[in-house]
């Protein structure tokens, strides 16, 4: 990690706690413009952020919370959801408030501009970070990559088994990792299935003959499709009164790798409400160049290419060999 991290992974760190301990410390993390975290305890009137340094209080003035604040591309619900929450910035000021009382004057939109600066638009295609889910929507989930910088990471970029929303993978809070899949600007995108896993690594978990668990996810009049991880789904032969979004047992009659093929028989199916799992990662490293999703011997081809841009599309590229 580079320094630059997602708010809330720095507030608990030694170094942010030594600086917050006393009214020296704090003057010199602001002699050396240093990035510094804490919780943001009240939003006022004027929406300004007011932030609990521990020896002292501290204030982000409204256009100073965050990127675009000052110039209306940004809404002030960026500042005001911080509330009761982390908060990254640096110290630009120190001054009396009306009581007499020192205060810090604060600024976390010069904390953003800094991970930009050093961090964001040193990333490439291909690059693998650390990031925090911030916000599920039906169309994609927001990840904070650093200082409360936020990218989207679009529904059908985030596992390969389908989902009908974020929050079935994904829970605010969580923290995952992601590729960067490409830029707009200064805005990333990201990606998040080819760190699941190829069909390969997934199928090698199960047996014929087994009988696991999974969750139905769509139904069609050639049989129904059962995921058994988020990068994997398998068919299975229609039952009566099934339906899309169900707990199943199914009984593994038989995996066909150069099809990219499980059959499944549905043994029970039954409702369950759960909370997602942190993500499975096959992967350890800091940066990919391809993702090829198919075995070898597959008769379709499926992966992702970092290398050229153009190449790479909210969904994968498919072709028949």
């Amino acid at each position: 990690m580079t320094g630059f991290y997602p708010e809330g992974k720095l507030i608990g760190t030694i170094d942010n706690l030594n600086s917050l301990q006393s009214l020296p410390a704090l003057n010199e993390a602001y002699h050396d413009g240093k990035i510094l975290e804490a919780k943001a305890i009240v939003c006022d009137c004027n929406h300004n952020l007011i932030v609990d340094l521990g020896v002292i209080k501290g204030i982000i003035p409204r256009e100073e919370g965050a990127i675009g604040i000052r110039e209306g591309k940004v809404r002030d619900i960026a500042v005001i959801s911080r509330v009761n929450r982390p908060v990254c910035f640096i110290i630009t000021d120190f001054r009396k408030n009306d009581a007499g009382k020192t205060v810090a004057v604060l600024s976390r939109r010069l904390a953003q501009e800094k991970c930009m600066r050093e961090y964001v638009r040193s990333l490439h295609p291909g690059d693998i970070i650390d990031a925090t889910v911030t916000h599920l929507d039906s169309f994609g989930a927001f990840a904070d990559i650093g200082c409360g910088i936020v990218s989207l990471i679009p529904i059908d970029s985030i596992s390969v088994s389908r989902i009908d929303h974020p929050r079935e993978r994904f829970s605010v809070g969580m923290e995952i990792k992601a590729v960067v899949r490409s830029f707009e600007g200064d805005r990333i995108n990201l990606s998040h299935k080819e760190l699941l896993g190829t069909w390969e690594e997934n199928a090698g978990r199960f047996h014929i003959g087994e009988t696991v668990g999974g969750i139905i996810r769509s139904i069609e009049d050639y049989g129904a499709f059962v995921e058994l991880t988020p990068n994997l789904a398998g068919l299975a032969e229609i039952k009566d009164d099934i339906y899309v979004g169900q707990q199943a047992s199914v009984y593994i009659k038989n995996i066909i790798p150069s099809r990219m093929k499980i059959k499944l028989i549905i043994i029970d199916t039954f409702d369950y409400e759960y909370e997602p799992d942190a993500p499975d990662y096959f992967i350890n490293d800091d940066h990919m160049d391809h993702f090829r999703y198919s075995p070898p011997g597959s008769d379709k081809l499926i992966e992702s290419d970092f290398t050229i841009p153009d190449r790479y599309e909210p969904v994968y590229l498919q072709k028949c060999l």
